[in-house]
C-alpha cells in the first residue's frame, strides 16, 4: 500500500494535466487567432494598449515586455489564494525560523571544521539553507504583492537562480551526509583509511560547482514579463518558453531536476536502507539510532520526493509540448521543500544527541575505533 499511493497520486495529477489541456483547447482555443495559451507560457505581444476590467492600459509606459494569450489555470493562480497568502506565509515563517537556527549551526560548527571532517559538510548545507532562506523574504514579497515584482529584473534573475539553485544544493549535500553515513556504518575499517577531510571538501566543491552550473540559466535569461491581462509583472512565472533562449530552460531543468533531485533521493534512499540493514545485523543495540535517523530520513523524503517528482513531470511535459497544470503543483511542493531549511539545524541537534551518534567497531586486533557521524 505504501508504494500504491504515490503512484496513485501521480496517475492523478497526470489524468488531470490531461483533461485541463483539452479544456483549455476547448475554451480558449479561438481566442486572437492565435496558438492555444498554456499555463504559465505567455505570448510575446507588441500592442499599445491592453484592456482590464474593461479599462484601457497603456503599455507603453513599461520598459518591460509584455506577455499575452495567458490560460484561465494561470490567471487563477496568480490571482487566487495558494500564490498570494498561504505560500508567502509560509515563507515568512520558515525565514524567520530557519535563518537564527542556520546562523546558530553555523556558529556552533565553525570551531570544528578542523577537528571534525563532518563538519564541513554541514556547513556547507547551512550555508545553502540560509541562502534558500533568504530568498524566500523576497519572494514572499512579490506573493504577497498580488505575484507583482517591484524590485527590477536583475534582483527577479538573483532570486530565482538563489531559490531553486539552493533547493538542488541542499539535496546534493543532504545525499553527501548519507554516503559518509553509509560507509561509516558499512565499511568501516575503508572508512577510517579515507581522506575523509579531502574528500568532504571535494565533495562541498563538486556540491557548489553544480550549483554554479544550476543558477547559470536562470542568471542569463529575462525573467520579469509585463502581463497586461493582470496588470502586473511577473517574475519567472510567466515566460515565453516558445522563444531559442528560453526554450533551454527546459533541458536544463528537466536536467536538473534528474541531477539536482531525484538522484540525490534516490542515493540518499539506497544509503539509508543499507545503513539500516547493517545496524539490524550488529550484536549492539541501535534501536535508539535507527529511531532518530529513520525520523531525519521520513522528514527528508516527504520534504523532497513531492517536489523532485513534480519538477521532473512538469519539465518533461513541458519539453512533450504537453500541459503546464502541474507548475502550481510544484510551487506548493517547493514550499514544503522549504522547509527542510528550516529543519535542518533542529535535525542536526537531534542526530548528534542520539544514542549512537558515535559508532564503535572492533577491529580484527581487538582495538576499538570511534566513528563520528
Amino acid at each position: 500500500m505504501g508504494k500504491l499511493f504515490p503512484c496513485a497520486l501521480l496517475f492523478v495529477l497526470l489524468m488531470r494535466g490531461t483533461l485541463q489541456k483539452k479544456a483549455v483547447r476547448g475554451t480558449t482555443g479561438q481566442r486572437n487567432g492565435s496558438a492555444v495559451p498554456r499555463s504559465f507560457i505567455g505570448i510575446p505581444v507588441v500592442q499599445t494598449k491592453s484592456v482590464l476590467n474593461g479599462t484601457p492600459s497603456p503599455i507603453s509606459t513599461h520598459s518591460l515586455p509584455a506577455l499575452q494569450s495567458l490560460s484561465n489555470a494561470t490567471i487563477e493562480y496568480l490571482r487566487g489564494p495558494l500564490s498570494t497568502r498561504v505560500i508567502p506565509v509560509l515563507y515568512l515563517l520558515m525565514a524567520a525560523v530557519g535563518i537564527p537556527a542556520n546562523l546558530a549551526i553555523l556558529s556552533l560548527l565553525a570551531g570544528k571544521i578542523r577537528k571534525v571532517s563532518s563538519a564541513i559538510l554541514y556547513c556547507s548545507l547551512a550555508v545553502s539553507d540560509l541562502l534558500l532562506l533568504v530568498s524566500l523574504f523576497f519572494k514572499a514579497h512579490y506573493h504577497l504583492s498580488g505575484n507583482h515584482w517591484q524590485l527590477g529584473e536583475a534582483a527577479c534573475r538573483a532570486v530565482a537562480a538563489c531559490f531553486y539553485g539552493n533547493l538542488y544544493c541542499s539535496a546534493l549535500t543532504l545525499a553527501c551526509i548519507s554516503v559518509k553515513r553509509y560507509l561509516a556504518v558499512a565499511h568501516p575499517f575503508l572508512y577510517k583509511s579515507l581522506p575523509k577531510r579531502a574528500a568532504t571538501v571535494w565533495a562541498s566543491v563538486g556540491v557548489w560547482a553544480l550549483f554554479g552550473a544550476a543558477v547559470t540559466p536562470e542568471l542569463t535569461v529575462r525573467q520579469s514579463y509585463w502581463l497586461p491581462e493582470l496588470n502586473r509583472t511577473s517574475c519567472h512565472d510567466v515566460l515565453p518558453l516558445d522563444r531559442p533562449s528560453h526554450a533551454f530552460l527546459l533541458y536544463s531543468n528537466l536536467a536538473l531536476s534528474v541531477a539536482g533531485l531525484l538522484l540525490p533521493l534516490l542515493v540518499a534512499v539506497a544509503c539509508f536502507a543499507r545503513i539500516v540493514c547493517e545496524l539490524n545485523r550488529s550484536h549492539y543495540d541501535w534501536a535508539a539510532y535507527v529511531k532518530a535517523s529513520s525520523l531525519v530520513f521520513a522528514i527528508f523524503v516527504a520534504c523532497f520526493l513531492p517536489a523532485a517528482a513534480l519538477r521532473f513531470l512538469h519539465y518533461a511535459r513541458l519539453v512533450a509540448g504537453g500541459n503546464r497544470g502541474l507548475y502550481a503543483h510544484f510551487n506548493a511542493a517547493a514550499c514544503l521543500c522549504c522547509l527542510h531549511a528550516c529543519l535542518d539545524p533542529f535535525l542536526f541537534l537531534l542526530m548528534s544527541k542520539s544514542a549512537g551518534a558515535k559508532l564503535f567497531f572492533m577491529t580484527f586486533r581487538g582495538k576499538t575505533v570511534s566513528i563520528s557521524l
